[in-house]
């Protein structure tokens, strides 16, 4: 079976499932698009071209009424753990199934759908996000049941946190947080060094994760003669408040699940939530279920693959899909680099890596691009992961703030070694603790890592690189940030990646193995005289 589906809100994406397999996933926000994008025609065209036939199927995610056109067909809303529309519907002049479920469906189908739980596996699931915060439990039969709606809107409640001590942000007339606020947060919350609020943070905690259907950022104007209101985000003791505010909202959760769910299930984990892995860190590590997964599209990038997963479902009675993470569109290449700009040099792996032990920071470009909003080393930014400058020259790079952490990707072997982690973890979405003070890049304020690692099998030219740098330095871990210009998602064409190189004074980039080098980088000038 063949299905064609597409999620219509913020994160839009169109997925491709045939034969219980994922052929791709092409996203909004990728090719430089803006952050949280919702599909737009040439993201349509980009999905028709990968389409290998005629679909069997067209699927459409639910969503809010009214906040996206429908094209005159009936479609599942927001809401609804059971909602499912089927009709039937022209497309290319063939008449196939048209098939519709809720969002809150998506992301529980999609979890499911690309977890290794076996089909007729009973397990507990987790959905938070920023509108709905809920634990759920599937049987057998993928029957899905609400167990309780545990709080209100969990990611804008916690983003809105960060809006409260921001100046900047302009909370008078703002209907929603900013989609990029809880990221942030997540930052900030490491740098907390106490575990007990102040009786005015009591009050602000209790305001923030009050039982109410939605709580706008203006409301925080009952909160302006408290502490932490505009007071900027670079507060030390806003910082010690975000740790602890981080915990209380987690603290929720984890109390009702003690309380509430049989010890010894699996969990699925989804929604926005699932990015933060502190947060999923707690959860494995909580002694109370038998395993934890997170899909790497658990934000809504993963609710067209979700739609789709319940087609599938609905029409065969399997709600099980093959997958790989790099599922995204090939690399275009829409142009020559200029040669006036950029040597061209012979591409050798132990070259790039010889280069990044000399502390030059390159664009990294491999294959298809990755689903889900993590860099996983196919649209990378990469560089040694020894110093402390090194964070600070990439977060200027990157145009973001000082305060957020640079991930390190690390060989798998090598895991446990530097960063106590014993298990694969391919997907950047849980944090570990460093072992040594070497790698200073790729280690948070409080000694943590969000470390993604790597095997001959999962990527097989990053390992083939990680390995090399590993010969040099004895390390083979490097630092690894998204090749994206500020707001926008993946790069993904030549174009955008020499203008990227030249904007923002990478050393140069590699793609597919070919290496480009900016002439007038003075790293790059040190490197051609110590060769000669």
């Amino acid at each position: 079976m063949k299905i064609l589906s597409y999620n219509p809100g913020h994160d839009g994406a169109f997925a491709y499932i045939e034969d219980s397999r994922l052929v791709f996933s092409v996203e909004a926000e990728k090719s430089s698009k803006y952050r949280h994008s919702a599909v737009s025609v040439p993201d349509a065209f980009d999905a028709l071209a990968e389409l290998p036939d005629v679909p069997d199927v067209i699927c459409e995610g639910g969503w809010w009424p009214g906040d996206s056109p429908r094209g005159g067909e009936a479609a599942a809303d927001y809401r609804g753990s059971d909602q499912v529309i089927v009709s039937k519907k022209r497309f290319l002049g063939k008449t196939i199934d048209f098939f519709s479920s809720s969002h809150e469906r998506s992301h529980l189908l999609c979890a499911f759908g690309m977890s290794s739980l076996p089909k007729g596996t009973a397990c507990y699931a987790l959905l938070w996000e920023g509108i709905i915060g809920a634990f759920y439990a599937i049987d057998s039969e993928l029957n899905i049941k609400k167990i309780a709606d545990v709080m209100p809107e969990p990611g804008h409640r916690y983003a809105m946190l960060y809006a409260l001590a921001d100046p900047t942000f302009d909370k008078s007339t703002a209907e929603f947080s900013r989609l990029s606020d809880a990221g942030k947060l997540m930052a900030l919350a490491s740098f907390s060094k106490r575990s007990q609020p102040s009786s005015e943070e009591k009050t602000i905690t209790s305001f923030l994760l009050q039982d109410c259907n939605h709580l706008k950022p203006r409301d925080c104007e009952a909160l302006k003669n408290l502490p932490h209101y505009n007071v900027g985000v670079e507060d030390p003791e806003f910082r010690n408040f975000a740790g602890i505010f981080s915990d209380d909202l987690f603290d929720r959760f984890r109390v009702f699940a003690e309380q509430n769910l049989k010890r010894g299930m699996p969990l699925l984990i989804t929604g926005g939530c699932g990015l933060n892995c502190d947060w999923n860190t707690k959860w494995k590590d909580s002694g109370l279920f038998s395993e934890v997964f997170v899909p790497p599209v658990t934000n809504d990038s993963g609710s067209a693959i979700g739609t789709a997963i319940d087609a599938q479902f609905h029409f065969t009675g399997d709600p099980k899909i093959s997958w790989d993470v790099y599922a995204g569109l090939h690399f275009v290449s829409d142009g020559l680099v200029d040669s006036t700009l950029f040597d061209e040099i012979e591409p050798r792996t132990s070259t790039v890596a010889e280069m990044l032990a000399g502390d030059m920071i390159l664009g990294w470009v491999s294959g298809r691009y990755e689903i889900g909003p993590r860099a996983l080393g196919n649209r990378s930014i990469l560089a040694a992961p020894f110093n402390a400058s090194t964070r600070e020259r990439l977060n200027v790079i990157k145009q973001r703030e000082q305060f957020r952490p640079i991930a390190p990707v690390c060989l798998e072997d090598d895991a446990n070694k530097w960063f106590a982690c014993s298990h694969p973890s391919p997907f950047m979405l849980y944090t570990y603790r460093a072992t040594t003070d070497r790698l200073e890049a790729v280690t948070h304020v409080n000694r943590t890592a969000r470390i993604q690692t790597v095997s001959a099998h999962t990527n097989a030219p990053l390992f083939e690189l990680l390995s090399a740098f590993k010969a040099l330095t004895g390390y083979g871990v490097l630092c690894n940030t998204s090749l994206n210009f500020k707001n926008k998602g993946f790069i993904n064409t030549i174009s955008d990646l020499a203008a990227y190189t030249l904007e923002h004074q990478l050393d140069g980039f590699v793609v597919d193995g070919r290496i480009y080098m900016l002439k007038t980088s003075a790293h790059y000038q040190r490197y051609l005289l110590g060769r000669n």
